[in-house]
């Protein structure tokens, strides 16, 4: 069965719905989205297709199109939005100063645009919801017929509801498009409850739209997909609830949990998807495909954006590639400390395994930080996947010639210097998840054909683990087929370190990570769910996610953890030394106190000239666990809403 891939090239003219469907070149123009009327649209299955292809850019984001450099709000960053939302969070440090979010000093905007405070897409969706009908005579009468037309409209009012209660929490719920003369302009924000059971009834509707529709050769929504989206949102609102304790509505949280689990297991029954489990480092792989993954196998992609490279094209690898080479022009960033600290060592262990701050017992697998790189050693095999090992992968790849030779090209070490302006790397750990080493995809520039996977069926068994284990009813048997299945892909060996599978009765001691979170959570994390967001984590890096765990965790507090990158030792201190301009090392000189600044153990500080930041400690206040509204939406006459508490305009 062909995959069910996001392949529709969609282009958008700029003040009408002008759409390219791949399979029949066909253009149809429907009216100005400022003008949209029941009287000139939707009466064909074709019209319906085609008004419809125009939400899938809106909505399944991908890589972006072009150079991509529009921000992807309200995470104020550019280029994709998979690859660059974790500079938003503790994963990774951005060359540069820290985002306004992350030291509290951001100012709510006057415009929604730049905090996702945006109705347009919506307005969209619900009149085609209300209009679609126009099409029944088309079809002789037949209501069945158009079910699939109105699942993907539900899906796609799913997606920009779920976006919106993750953001804002309470928001106006609008069922219908709206005019100029529309009394709903001026609504006040319906509460949280009543969006969220809104929003589950929305999924639902997609889902039974579309039910049946397992497979489609053009590519479009179906089934699994929106399983795979109730399911996020189950997770999401039924963890957000049992967290938030302050909303008072943990004995609400279960119906949400429940959602997920069954949409999770509906997804695993099928039989369709599968890990991407092919080669020696298949974690990588998994992000490097072109066009259609399935062409190579990937039963993992439940939902990917595939580009032809000719009417859609992104600039993603160009970027990824610039950034992190010494003499890339582009800002760059690189992984904290605090991740790599959180993979565990091969045996399943974590990096220390008894004591407490300040006399910790190393795990004896774990090579600690002296030395050159040394702490990737002996560690989960996703590590070196995720950050390159000097010597290895990402540093061999020439880009001029396309070449990966490591005695061609030498070693190139990633640039740490806070005084240039691009490619550079700050942290010394170097990204490497999504770098694809492919000379065609880097000279592509605007053109570029990598495929962005938006749902992925790792995230299915992440989910179904979290939200047993939330409701306490996570056995052995789930653990097995979900986390230590993921285990399994990565390359643990479980026949020579059974303490790498996971197991319930024989969890891990981590008294690092429990330190943290004790000092950091207002609740107790046990040992199970703490291995399974040690595991999403890990698993989910650079792909969109740990903003939004860290919310609905109620976890934002973990981000005044001291940003860190590698320690600077003495060895690395000569290979910095300015000496090494030439093959086989290169290594552009960097100065302590001027290129590069350390704490007292000789870790690198991350943000050291930012004014609100101090020792590399990012602000947290409970406020931002919910975006502002912008302003000017507060001032028009009559309206009814409300700015979120703690924010410019709050009353």
């Amino acid at each position: 069965m062909k995959k069910n891939i996001f392949r529709l090239i969609v282009l958008a003219a700029a003040s009408s719905l002008v759409l390219l469907q791949s399979c029949n070149d066909k253009f149809l123009q429907l009216s100005p989205e400022t003008e949209l009327s029941n009287d000139n649209s939707l009466h064909t299955e074709t019209e319906l297709t085609l008004y419809l292809n125009n939400l899938y850019n809106r909505y399944i984001l991908g890589h972006g199109s072009g150079w991509a450099d529009a921000k992807v709000n309200p995470n104020v960053v550019g280029g994709s939005h998979l690859l660059a939302s974790d500079f938003m969070t503790d994963n990774m440090v951005r060359y540069g100063n820290i985002s306004s979010m992350m030291d509290n000093t951001f100012i709510p905007p006057n415009a929604g645009g730049s905090v996702d405070w945006t109705w347009e897409n919506l307005r969209s969706v619900n009149y085609f919801i209300k209009n679609y009908r126009n099409a029944l005579p088309a079809v002789n009468n037949d209501a069945m017929r158009l079910n699939k037309y109105i699942g993907e409209a539900y899906f796609f009012k799913s997606m920009d509801y779920y976006r919106k209660l993750m953001l804002f929490g309470d928001v106006p719920w609008l069922s219908s498009d709206l005019n100029i003369n529309s009394e709903e302009l001026y609504k006040p924000r319906d509460k949280r409850t009543v969006v969220a059971d809104s929003l589950m009834k929305t999924i639902d509707l997609a889902v039974a739209g579309l039910e049946g529709i397992t497979g489609r050769p053009d590519g479009r929504i179906n089934q699994d997909m929106a399983l795979f989206l109730k399911a996020r949102i189950g997770l999401f609102e039924g963890s957000f609830r049992t967290y938030h304790n302050e909303l008072s509505l943990q004995g609400t949280a279960k119906p949400f949990l429940e959602a997920a689990v069954d949409a999770c297991e509906k997804i695993i029954a099928s039989g369709r998807y599968q890990l991407y489990a092919t080669g020696e480092t298949p974690y990588w792989k998994l992000f490097t495909f072109k066009k259609d993954p399935n062409s190579d196998g990937n039963k993992e992609a439940i939902l990917a954006r595939v580009y032809d490279g000719t009417v859609v094209g992104h600039a993603t690898q160009r970027y990824w590639d610039q950034n992190n080479s010494i003499s890339g022009g582009r800002p760059a960033g690189g992984a904290t400390r605090g991740l790599i600290d959180e993979y565990l060592c091969i045996d399943g262990k974590p990096i220390y395994t008894a004591g407490s701050a300040g006399n910790y017992t190393p795990n004896p697998l774990f090579k600690g930080y002296d030395g050159l790189w040394s702490e990737l050693e002996n560690r989960d095999p996703r590590l070196k996947q995720t950050i390159n090992y000097p010597g290895e992968n990402r540093s061999l790849f020439n880009r001029t010639d396309g070449t990966t030779s490591l005695e061609k090209n030498g070693i190139t070490y990633p640039r740490l210097s806070y005084n240039v302006s691009g490619g550079t790397t700050v942290t010394g750990y170097l990204p490497i998840k999504h770098w694809m080493g492919d000379r065609t995809e880097n000279e592509a520039t605007t053109n570029g054909q990598q495929t962005a996977i938006e749902f992925r069926y790792g995230e299915v068994l992440l989910m179904l683990a979290e939200a047993k284990a939330i409701l306490g009813t996570l056995t052995q048997n789930d653990l097995d087929r979900t986390i230590n299945l993921l285990r399994q892909r990565a390359g643990f060996d479980f026949a020579k370190y059974p303490s790498s599978k996971l197991e319930l009765g024989n969890l891990p001691a981590d008294p690092r990570l429990d330190e943290i979170y004790a000092a950091k959570l207002d609740y107790a994390v046990s040992p199970i769910i703490r291995e399974i967001r040690r595991e999403r984590r890990i698993e989910m890096v650079l792909e969109d996610r740990r903003y939004e765990d860290l919310m609905r965790w109620k976890a934002g507090n973990l981000m005044t953890v001291p940003l860190r990158g590698m320690k600077f030792t003495a060895e690395k201190g000569k290979l910095y030394d300015g000496t090494h301009t030439a093959k086989p090392i290169i290594a552009l000189k960097e100065e302590v106190n001027k290129d590069i600044f350390l704490d007292n153990s000789g870790f690198i500080i991350a943000y050291p000239r930012s004014a609100n930041i101090t020792n590399g400690v990012a602000l947290w206040a409970d406020y931002r666990y919910y975006w502002p509204l912008p302003l000017y939406d507060l001032t028009l006459d009559g309206n009814q809403l409300v700015q979120n508490p703690g924010w410019l305009g709050a009353k």
